[in-house]
Formats: C-alpha cells, sequence, structure tokens
C-alpha cells in the first residue's frame, strides 16, 4: 500500500484546479524548498523532491487522467503505470517554471540580434503640438562598428568557436540534483569567441554614437503620443537588424491656455464695472484676437464658449472648442475719490434684490444655526 501522499494536497491545489494554478502552487513550493536555497537541510530537499514528483504528474494530462482514475498505482511504473519522476516530457516543463530562477532558459542567443528600441522625450510648445511641425533632433545611439563591420574582430581576423560551448552556445549546469542548460557564460549564447578584438569597439561591434534625424510631428498631439521611426534605434548584434526609435511628446505649460482633449481653457480677468454693467473685450485665441461680449450682471465662474477656437485631435474627429472662464477682479490700490466712489455706492446697494445669491446665503445660514431673528 502506497504511503506517498496525495499528489493534490501536496502542492495545496484543488482537483479541479487549472494547468495554471498547479505551475503557480508548485513554483512557490519549489522557491521555497529547492536544495540550493536550503544546503544541507534534508527534510527541505524532501520536500522539493515531493512537489516535483506531484508536479510532473498533475502538469501532463494523461499521467493526471490515470492518476485521478487508479491513484499512485496508475502512474507507478513498477506497477504498469504511465511513469512517474523524470518521465517524458519532464524537462520541458522542467525548463519552463525554472527559466529565470536559474537565470534563463537556456535558449540560445546566437547568431543575428534586433537592437533595443530607443526612447527620445520631445518638448513642443502649445502652438506647435497643435499646428504641427518638422523637428530636428540628435539622439545618442549604438551604430555597427565600421571597422570591423560589426563583427568585434580585428580587421583581418573573425571570431572563433567557443571552447566552453564548443559552439552550442549552452553549457550544461548541475543545480543541486537537476542537470540544467545555460547560456553560456563566456561566449552568451552566440557559440564564438573573439581572441582578438577589435580595438575601435573593443569585440563588442558597435559603437556609441548620435545622429541627426528629422521627425514630421502631425498636428493635434499631446502629452503622452509617440511617433515611432522604424529602424532608427540600436543597431542589431551580429548583423542583426536596428531596433526602433518612439519620439514621445512633452507639451510644455501654456503662459494662457490649458489642453484638455480637443477643448482649450483659458481665464479672462475682467472689472467689476464691465461684470455689472456688461461690454465688449478682447481675448486670445491660437489664431489671433476674438471679441467676446459680457452680458449685464456676469459672474466669477462664467464660462462662454468659443467654437471652433480649440484643438483638431491627431486621431481625428471634429475641432474642439475655447473654453473662457471670467474671473472677475477686485480693485487694489483706490485713491480717495474712488474709496468715496465705492462708498456711496455700497449705500445704494443695501436693497437685497442687488444680491440675491447673496441673499440666499445668508438665509441659508440663519436656517442652519436656527436663528430667526
Amino acid at each position: 500500500m502506497s504511503t506517498k501522499r496525495d499528489f493534490y494536497e501536496v502542492l495545496g491545489v484543488e482537483r479541479g484546479a487549472s494547468e495554471a494554478e498547479v505551475k503557480k502552487a508548485y513554483r512557490r513550493l519549489a522557491m521555497k524548498f529547492h536544495p540550493d536555497r536550503n544546503p544541507d537541510d534534508k527534510n527541505a530537499e524532501d520536500k522539493f523532491k515531493e512537489a516535483t514528483e506531484a508536479y510532473e504528474v498533475l502538469s501532463d494530462a494523461d499521467k493526471r487522467a490515470a492518476y485521478d482514475q487508479y491513484g499512485h498505482a496508475g502512474v507507478d511504473p513498477q506497477m504498469g503505470g504511465a511513469g512517474g519522476f523524470g518521465g517524458a516530457g519532464f524537462s520541458d516543463v522542467f525548463g519552463d517554471v525554472f527559466s529565470d530562477f536559474f537565470g534563463g532558459g537556456g535558449s540560445r542567443r546566437g547568431g543575428p540580434q534586433r537592437g533595443s528600441d530607443l526612447r527620445y522625450t520631445m518638448e513642443l510648445s502649445l502652438e506647435d503640438a497643435v499646428r504641427g511641425k518638422t523637428v530636428e533632433i540628435r539622439v545618442p545611439t549604438l551604430s555597427e562598428c565600421k571597422t570591423c563591420d560589426g563583427s568585434g574582430a580585428k580587421k583581418g581576423t573573425k571570431p572563433v568557436t567557443c571552447t566552453t560551448c564548443n559552439g552550442m552556445g549552452q553549457v550544461r549546469m548541475q543545480q543541486g540534483f537537476f542537470a540544467v542548460q545555460q547560456t553560456c557564460p563566456r561566449c552568451h549564447g552566440s557559440g564564438q569567441m573573439i581572441t582578438d578584438p577589435c580595438g575601435t569597439c573593443h569585440g563588442q561591434g558597435r559603437v556609441e554614437d548620435s545622429k541627426t534625424l528629422s521627425v514630421k510631428v502631425p498636428a493635434g498631439v499631446d502629452t503622452g503620443d509617440r511617433i515611432r521611426l522604424t529602424g532608427e534605434g540600436e543597431a542589431g548584434a551580429h548583423g542583426g537588424p536596428a531596433g526602433d526609435l518612439y519620439v514621445v511628446v512633452s507639451v510644455k505649460p501654456h503662459d494662457i491656455f490649458e489642453r484638455d482633449g480637443r477643448n482649450l481653457h483659458c481665464e479672462v480677468p475682467i472689472s467689476i464695472v464691465d461684470a455689472t454693467l456688461g461690454g465688449e473685450l478682447e481675448v486670445p485665441t491660437l489664431d489671433g484676437r476674438v471679441k467676446l461680449k459680457i452680458p449685464e450682471g456676469t459672474q466669477t465662474g462664467k464660462l462662454f464658449r468659443l467654437r471652433g477656437k480649440g484643438v483638431t485631435p491627431v486621431r481625428g474627429g471634429g475641432i474642439g472648442d475655447l473654453m473662457c472662464r471670467v474671473v472677475v477682479e477686485t480693485p487694489v490700490k483706490l485713491n480717495k475719490r474712488q474709496r468715496e466712489l465705492l462708498e456711496e455706492l455700497r449705500e445704494s446697494l443695501q436693497d437685497e434684490s442687488h444680491s440675491p445669491r447673496a441673499t440666499g446665503w445668508f438665509d441659508g445660514m440663519k436656517r442652519f444655526f436656527g436663528d430667526n431673528k
């Protein structure tokens, strides 16, 4: 009679657990009990073996079906089962689960490699972002070494087969009681090594460089928008293609306008006289000045919409509007005569009908405090 614990119990999952749940549970236990993390701990090593055996069965559909029907006997080779620990396909499972635990899944990196993508932040004024513009930028990058044509080897020589991995790009490493394939630490997966490096790039095949590019900025871009320049990133290694350059737009703050999608916002200060009596004043737009009519009795915070004076978004759609928020400005540094006039005005405005909002506010305050006086 088997003394082994139930495999589902070992991993701490339900019988109907998905493949992803099984894998996650095993990874957690493997990280905790792996012998390399618990040297000279026999109990941890036993738990690791137990979890690994459970995972090897439950991660295989056929073995799991046999285990669900017959228990441990269904996967015990000695009893005619589907095969136990170390069976076919387990190395693939092991490499998948432990790919980053052991520093990589061992995939060969030899041959041409695509260069890295680059990011460049371009600052634009609001006007240029709205209207569009062609801008020249200078970008630091890695370019293919012209001296060695990107090989990294001194002119007249060439890379030779790596003596550590014999050109395979991988080496077999012992991890506890498992053998794991890793990227060759000497040639970094290329399968070749440079015995006589190029004096210009020091064997890297690429050199630090910078280049000037002309970027066409479409009208309507906003902060965070990206412009992709294909093939303008870092040069690839071993003759591989260059990466891409992503130009990220950053719109500088404007002295007057704030942008909100397709609309623009601005504050328009007006005098207390214009707010009271009404009037007409000029307000700025990105296309020039326009007249704005202020009706009599305008209050602070009143929004006026100037249609079609906003932004046409880069991704299409109708043009936005300019929203002008009126701010009534209190006069300062009054002379004696001005103060006298305002005192006369205050006396003449004692009638509550001139300040309906203030009257309603004070009535509400009285109700709040229970003051009926």
